[in-house]
């Protein structure tokens, strides 16, 4: 009876190690498809929003990445729908074919300079597409992973899935860097597309290890004994005391959760190429170093959930956040770009502007020109990372930047573009441009962070504490939410708030916090949006969020 009781044992352990691994690496495939449209936001701009000035450019591109986390909500409503319906295998298997054709056609996209403002509109109808499929994919491997784990270690079992998120991003990233490396110039005209396009073979892999699942346990338990809800939706959301745990589970987990882990991952790789002008390349391998280091921890935390509670490290890895964000961003300042942060101390920026004369520099459909004196001043000094304050001049008075403290600063006068005839804004903002930059340079402002400066193993370090905090919040995140619903609606209810949070919350933190930074001249004020967010989640998590850890899932 031992012999056969541990013969049983270790092939239930066989069949979950199948499953995880499973459910993981076609997750894994999919984030590496959602991810390389962010990796690749520059090279994006460039091939298919050229028709609008540069800045408008780059926010659309960072709003068309958004696009695609805007409708990952609705995504899991869709799926979620059919796989409380129809079965959780079947379901992820749509979303992942659906991901994996969406990328490889953005390959193939022609670019703006070939076929026009068709471009753009079909790469967003792309990442539409890509958006809606993630938010069933999500659900669906979290729920299938739990309902196939035994309880007590269910915290365990679903920390794989959450690998994938970070798995993805480093083959994403990884995969770009070998492209780069090896194509070299080549990259930018149209190298680019390898990556995307490498999607039709991770698609092949994923297909082909899914249709070796079978379904779920609990959903076959569930379908045989004529459970299976008809109305997932109206169940889910129509019935308040289901719903109050959604919402609560939105703002109280998942939307803290989504900023700290885009916060630590995104943002910090954003803030290092784009605000402290570091080396493409230098940026992605820092990040890419620190999510092989950080990402054991998700197991780590993922099992420590099943023995202290899944509450417990999701509102420590919040709180942290919200003490801490501010220091280590600081400190990739003083160890990336030392030079600058000198330079800010010594020889401080400001606009002097009539407040009348500045705009909230934000434009989601590209059809507004930023020409004012104060808007042509602020854009130039946003791109190029330099930090700068804001002063009040005197009513129709042209911006100026100065650049040192009082009346000892260097003063360089922008221009009045509104004023000029088409024709020639381009070589009056040419001339400010060059202007200023000679200004800024005489002043100690690098026009690019020096490689050589650079504190590699202290960025790393703070890099690595970043995505520490994002497993703490992420690890344990699909077992909470797995054991808040029950099984008959379980894909819907869970898959909404997650999507909502990582969706929403999270995947409009990079577009909003560089507004949040263009608009102030402070480069950490981006910062206060995540800060924000996750101490909301802290609060109400703590509150009113109950523990889960040790309880079977409920029917």
């Amino acid at each position: 009876m031992a012999s056969n009781a541990d013969s049983t044992t270790r092939g239930v352990d066989k069949k979950h190690r199948r499953v995880i691994f499973a459910s993981s690496l076609g997750t894994v495939f999919e984030w590496y498809d959602f991810y390389l449209y962010g990796s690749l936001s520059a090279v994006i701009t460039k091939q298919f929003f050229s028709g609008v000035n540069e800045t408008t450019g780059f926010i659309f591109a960072l709003l068309a990445f958004a696009a695609g986390f805007f409708v990952r909500p609705f995504g899991a409503l869709l799926f979620g729908r059919l796989g409380d319906m129809v079965g959780r295998k079947y379901t992820f298997l749509v979303t992942i074919v659906l991901m994996g054709l969406s990328t490889a056609l953005v390959g193939l996209l022609p670019s703006y300079a070939s076929i026009g403002v068709a471009a753009p509109i079909i790469l967003i109808t792309l990442r539409l597409l890509q958006g809606l499929a993630l938010g069933g994919e999500y659900g669906g491997a979290a729920t299938y992973v739990a309902e196939h784990a035994p309880d007590g270690k269910r915290g365990l079992y679903t920390s794989w899935i959450q690998t994938t998120a970070t798995l993805g991003l480093f083959l994403s990233l990884l995969v770009i860097l070998i492209c780069r490396v090896t194509l070299g110039d080549a990259f930018d005209a149209w190298g680019w597309r390898i990556p995307f396009l490498v999607s039709i073979v991770l698609l092949a892999i994923s297909v082909y290890i899914r249709l070796q699942l079978q379904e779920s346990p609990a959903f076959m338990e569930m379908k045989a004994e004529g459970k299976v809800s008809k109305a997932p939706l109206t169940e889910a959301f129509g019935q308040w005391s289901n719903m109050k745990i959604v919402l609560l589970a939105l703002l109280g987990a998942t939307a803290g959760q989504a900023v700290v882990w885009y916060g630590g991952q995104f943002y910090a790789l954003f803030f290092l190429e784009k605000i402290l002008q570091v080396d493409a390349k230098a940026a992605n391998l820092i990040i890419a170093a620190a999510l092989v280091i950080g990402t054991p921890f998700f197991i780590v935390f993922g099992a420590l959930s099943d023995r202290i509670g899944r509450k417990t490290i999701v509102m420590a890895g919040c709180i942290l956040a919200v003490l801490t964000y501010f220091p280590t961003f600081k400190g990739l300042t003083h160890f990336a770009n030392p030079a600058l942060e000198r330079a800010v101390e010594t020889a401080p920026v400001t606009v002097i502007a009539d407040p009348a004369d500045c705009s909230f520099q934000f434009d989601p459909v590209g059809k507004k020109a930023f020409i004012s004196s104060c808007d042509v001043a602020k854009s130039y000094l946003a791109k190029a990372g330099v930090p700068y304050e804001n002063e009040a001049g005197a009513p129709g008075s042209v911006a100026r930047v100065r650049i040192g403290a009082g009346d000892t600063g260097h003063v360089v006068e922008s221009f009045a573009g509104g004023q000029l005839p088409k024709a020639d804004f381009k070589p009056a903002a040419d001339a400010f441009a060059a202007d200023l930059k000679g200004a800024l340079n005489t002043a100690g402002y690098p026009a690019k962070a020096d490689m050589t400066q650079l504190n590699y193993p202290m960025v790393i370090v703070l890099c690595t504490y970043l995505v520490i905090l994002v497993t703490m919040v992420y690890g344990p995140i699909a077992a909470w939410l797995v054991e808040l619903f029950p099984t008959r609606i379980r894909y819907t209810s869970m898959s909404l708030p997650y999507h909502i949070g990582n969706g929403w919350f999270g995947g409009f933190l990079p577009v909003t916090s560089f507004a949040i930074v263009a608009a102030t001249g402070d480069i950490y004020n981006g910062l206060w949006y995540p800060i924000v967010i996750a101490a909301m989640t802290a609060v109400i998590g703590t509150l009113f969020l109950r523990e889960t850890v040790g309880k079977p899932l409920a029917k």
